[in-house]
C-alpha cells in the first residue's frame, strides 16, 4: 500500500472476515488488468539503493527535474512540530539549510564537508562533541555559521520553554551546554548524559536569526524560508498553482548543483501516475497494483526499489472507548494482518512481509519480532477482551454496547487515499464488525488530513506511514507521553513512563547490542499498550524517467538534490 499520508511512527465468523478481505483483494486491479499474480522479489537488502548513481562528469549541466508533493508545505521550520512532522518538508529543507551529516545506503552517518571540517567525540565523561565548521559556510544574511546557531537550536528544541512548539526534544534535552570552542569556527556541545545518535542532531541546522522569538519560531517560517545556507534557494512558491521550485543559490560555496531547477507539484497519488505518463513529472510511486500496472511499461521508464525506514501501520486514538487498553488490544487481535498485507501487496513486484517491530526495521541490525500474541489473529480472544472491558455482545451483526452506548468508531481517511488503502480499511472494518465493533470510514480533504485530524488527535483509527525514524533514537518522538500541549510525533497521545524510560536509556547506550536489547524491550511494551498495529515495512518502488541520475529509491540513505541531474 503506497500510503498517500506520510511523516518523519481494526457477529460473523472469522472465516467470513477473511473471505471479505480476500474478495477485496481479488477485485483490486493492476491498472491495465489484473496484476495480482505479478512475480515478487525479496525485499532489497539493508545496504542497497537504486538511484542510477553517476559521477558529476557523467551528467549534463542544467535542465530540470520534476517531482510530486503529497501536500502543500505551510510550515517550513523543521524544528517546529508542524514542520518536522512531514517528510516532504524535512527533505526539501535539507536542500536549503545546513545538513551537517548525510547517511549512506547502510544508514551510516557521513560528515558533509560543505559544512564540517571535522566533528568528533572529544570527551566521554561528560560526553563532549567538538564541531569544526567550514569557514566558507555562510547564511544568506551574510553571517557565518557559529555556535550561536547550535545554541539557539538546542534551546528551542529541548522542551524547556513551552512557547516554542518543538517537534522532537530527543537528544537536545540531554545537552547541558553549547559554547564556542577554540575559535569562531569551533563549537563545543556538552551532554549531561551520553547520547549515541548525536550525529542526527542539528540536521538540518536552523539559523539563530530565524528563531529568535517564539513568534519567529512558530510563525516566521509559515509560507516562507527567511534565511538559507544550502545549495538551493526557493525560486517560486505558488500556492495557487500548488507549485514550489528550487534553484541553485549563486552564493553557495560548494560544488554547484547540476540542475537549473527542481520543480515540485502537489498532487495525489492517482494524479501523479497520470502526470508521469503525460511526461509532466519524472518520478512516480509504483508501490500499488494500480500504479505498477500502469507504470511498469511506460516509455523511457526504469522501475527502482530499495528498503528505507518506512512502515505502514494502523494507529489507535486514546479517547472514548479506546481509552481502555483492552479495547485497543481487542482491535489488534481481531485483524488478520496477513490478509490485509495481501491487499496492499497485490500486484506489487516486491514482497511485503509482516512487521513485528515499531522501532527497528527487518533490514537493520537488532531487529526481532516482538508482536507476540498482540498481533496474532484470534477473534475469540478479541471478544473476551471486549467482554472484560464491559462491552456487551449486540448479536446479529450489531455493535456491542456499554451503558447504552454502541461501540462505534471512526477511521479517518484522506480523500487522496489509494484504492489499496480503501480496500484495506474496508476489510479491516469487516473484521472488527465480526467481533462487535462498528467502524465507519470517514474521508477528509487530503490537505486537512494531518493538520486537522491526525496531529490534533481527532481520530479513533487512522493509518499512515512513519518514514525516516532513523536512527533508532528518533522513535522516542513516536511513542513518548505528551508534555502539556506538545504531543511530539505521537498524535494518539498513548504512552507510559516505562516506555519513555526504556527508549531514553536506549538512546544513551553507546553499545549497539545493548541499545538494541533496550529498544526491543520498549517495543514489546508498545505492542502490549495497543498503541499501533504494525503492518509491513514499505519498500520504495518507483518509476523513474530513464536518464535521471542520483535519484530514485534511496534505502537508508538520504537524498542529495545537488547531485541530481541528467545523463549526458
Amino acid at each position: 500500500m503506497d500510503a498517500s499520508t506520510t511523516a518523519r511512527r481494526l457477529g460473523r465468523a472469522a472465516a467470513a472476515a477473511v473471505a471479505v478481505a480476500l474478495a477485496v483483494t481479488a477485485c483490486t486491479s493492476g491498472g491495465g488488468g489484473s496484476s495480482g499474480d505479478v512475480a515478487k522479489s525479496e525485499p532489497p537488502r539493508q545496504d542497497s539503493q537504486d538511484i542510477n548513481a553517476k559521477a558529476p562528469d557523467q551528467l549534463k549541466d542544467g535542465g530540470e527535474a520534476r517531482f510530486a508533493l503529497d501536500q502543500w508545505i505551510t510550515q517550513w521550520n523543521p524544528l517546529q512540530v508542524d514542520g518536522g512532522s512531514y517528510t516532504d518538508t524535512v527533505d526539501l529543507v535539507r536542500a536549503l539549510e545546513p545538513t551537517l551529516f548525510g547517511t549512506d545506503a547502510s544508514g551510516t552517518f557521513r560528515p558533509n564537508p560543505n559544512y564540517l571540517v571535522a566533528a568528533e567525540v572529544t570527551s566521554t565523561s561528560p560526553q563532549v562533541i567538538t564541531y569544526k565548521l567550514n569557514p566558507k559556510a555562510r547564511w544568506s544574511d551574510g553571517k557565518p555559521l557559529s555556535y550561536l546557531d547550535f545554541k539557539a537550536d538546542w534551546q528551542v528544541s529541548n522542551g524547556k520553554d513551552p512557547a516554542y512548539n518543538g517537534y522532537d526534544p530527543s537528544g537536545y534535552e540531554l545537552i547541558s551546554a553549547v559554547e564556542q570552542g577554540a575559535g569562531p569556527d569551533e563549537v563545543k556541545v556538552t551532554f549531561s548524559e551520553p547520547y549515541a545518535d548525536w550525529q542526527n542532531l542539528f540536521r538540518p541546522l536552523v539559523p539563530a536569526a530565524g528563531i529568535a522569538t517564539p513568534d519567529d519560531f512558530n510563525k516566521g517560517w509559515v509560507e516562507k524560508v527567511p534565511i538559507t545556507a544550502g545549495p538551493f534557494k526557493i525560486g517560486v512558491a505558488d500556492k495557487t498553482a500548488q507549485t514550489i521550485s528550487l534553484v541553485p543559490d549563486p552564493a553557495w560555496w560548494g560544488t554547484r548543483a547540476k540542475l537549473d531547477r527542481i520543480t515540485f507539484r502537489v498532487m495525489d497519488k492517482a494524479a501523479s501516475i497520470q502526470a508521469y505518463l503525460n511526461n509532466e513529472i519524472d518520478l512516480a510511486s509504483a508501490g500499488t497494483a494500480t500504479a505498477y500496472g500502469q507504470l511498469k511499461s511506460a516509455k523511457d521508464t526504469v522501475i527502482r526499489a530499495a528498503s528505507p525506514w518506512d512502515e505502514v501501520h494502523i494507529s489507535f486514538g486514546g479517547t472514548g472507548a479506546l481509552a481502555d487498553q483492552r479495547v485497543r488490544q481487542a482491535l489488534g487481535r481481531a485483524v488478520d494482518r496477513s490478509a490485509l498485507i495481501k491487499i496492499a501487496n497485490n500486484g506489487v513486484p516486491v514482497e511485503f512481509k509482516p512487521l513485528g517491530n515499531h522501532i527497528i526495521m527487518p533490514n537493520q541490525t537488532g531487529y526481532q519480532d516482538n508482536s507476540g500474541d498482540w498481533a496474532k489473529f484470534d477473534p475469540a480472544a478479541a471478544k473476551k477482551l471486549l467482554d472484560d472491558a464491559g462491552w456487551k455482545d449486540g448479536g446479529s451483526g450489531q455493535p456491542r454496547t456499554k451503558d447504552g452506548r454502541p461501540l462505534e468508531l471512526h477511521w479517518v481517511l484522506s480523500d487522496g487515499s489509494t484504492q489499496a488503502q480503501l480496500d484495506l480499511a474496508t476489510a479491516a472494518a469487516a473484521m472488527w464488525q465480526a467481533v462487535g465493533v462498528k467502524v465507519d470510514l470517514d474521508k477528509v480533504a487530503a490537505n486537512d488530513y494531518f493538520a486537522k485530524y491526525v496531529t490534533p488527535g481527532k481520530f479513533d483509527v487512522a493509518s499512515w506511514r512513519n518514514t525516516d525514524s532513523f536512527p533508532n533514537s528518533k522513535s522516542l518522538a513516536n511513542f513518548r507521553l505528551p508534555v502539556g500541549d506538545n504531543t511530539f510525533s505521537n498524535p494518539s497521545r498513548l504512552g507510559t513512563p516505562e516506555i519513555d524510560a526504556l527508549l531514553k536509556k536506549a538512546a544513551g547506550t553507546v553499545d549497539p547490542a545493548e541499545a538494541a536489547r533496550l529498544y526491543n524491550q520498549a517495543d514489546a511494551k508498545i505492542w502490549e499498550l495497543g498503541h499501533t498495529v504494525e503492518l509491513y515495512q514499505r519498500p520504495t518502488v518507483v518509476a523513474v524517467r530513464k536518464g535521471l541520475a542520483n535519484y530514485g529509491a534511496f534505502g537508508l540513505a538520504g537524498e542529495d538534490y545537488s547531485t541530481v541531474g541528467w545523463e549526458k
